[in-house]
């Protein structure tokens, strides 16, 4: 009797452990979180433990670890003087900006993601990164970026259960910007206009550029070769219209009606968020924010963190109905 009970035992348990033996899926305590979605993409993110990372001066390929290639981002984006919590949400930004580049608009036909800012995301590898750094500090700076990084380990952003484009920039100037007013297009139901206190106590929230007649022509007609300007008119310029964010919609310089993002591009202006001032022959724009406002601020991040706010909190702030996922 006592052995056919052993038997009986045996089969009811080698029946109950089939299902775990033969599943490809992580086992979740749904004790201590029942809205774990084991299943939230229809792609395998394990598939991106490696990069193809495209060096933009050499043209060479080279295939890195992803989170090694996160670390140097990290590094080349953000102060690592930030608060930690900064960094760490600059790290799960960064993942799924990467992630989100490879899996939906790849622009490398032999590589992932490059390694240039104008086109990707900034990177630097870690060697010239300790070299840029007091020396006295340099391991101490690189391993906070590595704490940073680990501690976020295989999280990225996502809505709708996809990974989201995780736009970042310097300084929102106090307001973010919506996708619509710089690059056009329907936008991104994640990306609305937030406000964050505390920017304006970092040198990237305002900044000058003064031209004087014959400099401000000169970067004008570059793209518009008929711009004429008379700066004894007092309606010579002219800001015409502001989004809900305080910058630039449409700006007459002259004898053209410009975008603020257009104008910012062609004076190299830190943001499209400016006023304008005639004197003595010079053209001087006040400048708010640094960047083309969209997504994560930096600055904003960090300054979160000084408030005491965790990582997840600041990319839930900047970033509208999103989740952070641990996909790996």
């Amino acid at each position: 009797m006592k052995k056919s009970f052993i038997i009986i035992l045996i089969v009811i348990l080698f029946i109950f452990l089939i299902p775990l033996i033969f599943t490809n899926k992580r086992v979740v305590d749904t004790s201590t979180n029942n809205n774990i979605d084991l299943e939230v993409v229809d792609f395998n993110y394990s598939e991106y433990s490696e990069i193809k990372l495209l060096h933009k001066d050499t043209d060479e390929v080279e295939k890195v670890k992803l989170d090694d290639y996160i670390a140097c981002v990290v590094s080349a984006e953000m102060p690592v003087s930030y608060e930690l919590e900064a960094l760490k949400a600059q790290a799960i930004v960064a993942r799924t900006y990467t992630i989100y580049k490879i899996t939906t608009s790849k622009k490398h036909d032999n590589a992932d993601i490059c390694d240039k800012s104008t086109c990707c995301q900034a990177w630097i590898s870690k060697e010239n990164r300790l070299k840029r750094w007091k020396e006295s500090d340099a391991q101490n700076n690189w391993n906070k970026i590595i704490r940073a990084v680990n501690e976020t380990a295989g999280k990225i952003v996502t809505y709708n259960n996809k990974p989201i484009n995780a736009f970042f920039h310097a300084n929102s100037g106090g307001k973010t910007e919506i996708p619509f007013y710089v690059w056009g297009g329907s936008g991104y139901p994640y990306l609305q206009v937030v406000e964050t206190s505390g920017e304006d106590a970092y040198s990237q929230y305002s900044s000058e550029a003064e031209f004087t007649k014959e400099e401000l022509e000169r970067k004008i007609r570059e793209k518009h070769s008929d711009f004429e300007i008379d700066l004894e008119e007092n309606d010579c310029i002219e800001i015409k219209e502001r989004d809900s964010s305080n910058r630039v919609v449409t700006v007459k310089i002259g004898n053209l009606n410009l975008s603020g993002v257009e104008t910012r591009t062609l004076l190299g202006l830190r943001s499209a968020n400016f006023t304008v001032d005639i004197s003595n022959n010079k053209v001087n724009f006040k400048v708010i924010g640094y960047g083309h406002g969209v997504g994560m601020s930096q600055t904003g991040a960090d300054a979160l963190a000084k408030q005491g706010k965790n990582c997840e909190e600041i990319i839930k702030h900047f970033y509208s109905g999103v989740e952070i996922k641990d996909k790996f």
